[in-house]
């Protein structure tokens, strides 16, 4: 370990994996040190580099910066060390290869200061691609109850945007790195959260994600969908049946919306799933009220049986439905 000393415990620990990290790693490291908010500690684990990442952190003179090396244990066992050091109330994530722009901390930890029963807090994100920007951006819902409601889907968080009250990780628990569950390992962790605190979205985009091809969610094909079929269900039957232990019928759902019609129940009900969906939206929403073209209840169905008939009678059947789903799911925040 190299580590700055510092006095006093920070109110913000920064907590950053990387495994050769190349030149994407001192411009991230600069949008932290260049944060407007200044009472943080930047907690970065080299995770097994064998390029100049280690030299280059040691190099750090920022008293603000603590400095582990160890061997690759992948990245949630990664965050669960950096978490386990950390000396701040929220934990903040960064990822060596995104950029946070100036007000980002100094804006979440104002919002998590005024919402003592809120445990995470994200920012919408401008998507670029290496050095340049895309047009894209990941403008996620930003309501506690759109979020929870959208986490039974798909994840509406960017990682490398949110801030976390640590005091909610010591209640529900850390990364989990079970490899039949992670990863992704955030979406299963922000699931655990959202069950029993609230959470939300800044408005403002104060990330930069950039989709570079090391990026470790794009490594392989689709590496992850299984993962994400099992957390899906978990949500939904933790919404609808109290428990996260998913029935069929939210296999069913998740593997629908996910691209693997195949797993799906021999016989599978689309109009029981779409009640599943309006249940779930029940649970979470109660009486609210909504308008025609927001209503997430309403998009998430369509979008169930838009899947259930490409599945059941080909693409052409449903294309005239198709760009209206994905019109709706934009306006929800969701990239598709």
């Amino acid at each position: 370990m190299h580590m700055n000393k510092r006095v006093s415990a920070p109110t913000v620990s920064v907590v950053l994996s990387v495994k050769n990290g190349g030149r994407d790693l001192s411009a991230a490291v600069d949008t932290i040190l260049n944060q407007s908010f200044t009472d943080f500690e930047l907690i970065a684990i080299n995770n097994g580099s064998t390029d100049e990442t280690g030299p280059y952190l040691d190099r750090i003179a920022d008293p603000r910066v603590r400095v582990y090396h160890q061997k690759d244990k992948g990245l949630a066992a990664a965050l669960n060390h950096g978490i386990s050091v950390a000396r701040g109330r929220y934990i903040a994530r960064q990822d060596h290869d995104d950029w946070a722009l100036p007000t980002r901390m100094e804006k979440q930890v104002a919002f998590l200061d005024a919402h003592p029963d809120y445990a995470l807090v994200g920012t919408r994100a401008e998507i670029w691609t290496g050095e340049s920007p895309t047009g894209r951006f990941h403008d996620h819902a930003i309501e506690d109850e759109e979020l929870r409601f959208g986490l039974l889907f798909n994840n509406p968080f960017v990682h490398s945007s949110v801030m976390i009250r640590k005091a909610a990780l010591d209640e529900v628990g850390l990364y989990t790195t079970d490899r039949a569950r992670q990863p992704p390992e955030d979406y299963e962790l922000w699931s655990r959260i959202a069950r029993r605190f609230r959470v939300s979205n800044l408005a403002e985009r104060l990330t930069i994600y950039r989709e570079v091809p090391t990026s470790m969610s794009r490594d392989g094909k689709d590496p992850f969908k299984d993962k994400l079929i099992l957390i899906s269900a978990e949500n939904l039957a933790a919404a609808t049946v109290g428990e996260p232990n998913p029935l069929p019928i939210h296999l069913d759902i998740a593997s629908l919306l996910h691209g693997a019609p195949q797993r799906m129940s021999q016989g599978a009900d689309i109009d029981a799933m779409c009640a599943v969906v309006t249940q779930a939206g029940k649970t979470i929403f109660g009486n609210r009220s909504f308008g025609a073209e927001d209503n997430p209840v309403a998009v998430w169905t369509r979008n169930l049986q838009h899947h259930f008939s490409v599945y059941k009678y080909g693409l052409g059947h449903a294309r005239r439905a198709a760009g209206r789903v994905r019109g709706a799911l934009r306006r929800l925040g969701f990239s598709i």
